[in-house]
């Protein structure tokens, strides 16, 4: 896409510091990273979302999530890491280009945003899980 920040990096337009690459993806330190490491990982075709990218493709970018963060435990100390990936506006994709963050996780390291978790009850539970299936 012509006006895709990422298809822009993919091609060479824009400077990043790509950590790894293959024939499917690039991945690149995040400019704004929650903590020192953080990775994006993007396709180099591009795809808006999860729900626009075939099977395959996502396992081998799921692939690359696994070594990026093997990669930040081994070099960068890490303990661990997170792996997310936000698909539309409303649940926090702000460059509609699918991408992963990887971000490694340091012993007494900052906390990361997360969700509220709620209590349901049991008929709520299966309520949902009948519209589901």
């Amino acid at each position: 896409m012509d006006n895709c920040i990422f298809c822009m990096i993919i091609d060479g337009k824009i400077p990043s510091r790509r950590v790894y690459e293959d024939e499917n993806c690039i991945a690149m330190l995040d400019i704004n990273p929650a903590t020192p490491g953080h990775t994006l990982i993007l396709p180099r075709e591009h795809r808006k979302d999860l729900s626009e990218m075939d099977e395959e493709l996502a396992g081998k970018l799921m692939m690359a999530a696994r070594r990026i963060g093997m990669l930040q435990k081994e070099r960068l100390g890490a303990v661990g890491f997170n792996v997310i990936q936000n698909n539309g506006e409303a649940a926090g994709q702000t460059v509609p280009h699918f991408h992963i963050h990887v971000i490694p996780r340091y012993e007494n390291g900052p906390m990361l945003g997360g969700w509220v978790p709620t209590e349901p009850s049991g008929d709520e539970l299966d309520e949902v899980l009948a519209k589901m299936l």
